[in-house]
């Protein structure tokens, strides 16, 4: 089974090692037939610490750990 790749912007980049990625995507509402914009917040490995706020980047689902 293929793994989920996401795209977002960096929303966050103080933690040590971790960004924040903010995802959107958009949903048609069931009632009204109209597409809303949804968002989700990820916090994201970044090892090196190359990543900085406004950048978009893919990110790579895992099996957990």
């Amino acid at each position: 089974m293929p793994k989920r790749i996401l795209r977002g912007v960096v929303v966050s980049d103080k933690a040590d090692k971790t960004i924040t990625v903010r995802v959107n995507r958009k949903v048609m509402h069931p009632v009204y037939k109209k597409y809303i914009n949804r968002s989700k917040k990820y916090s994201v490995h970044d090892e090196s610490n190359k990543f900085k706020i406004g950048q978009l980047v893919s990110i790579q689902e895992n099996k957990p750990i």
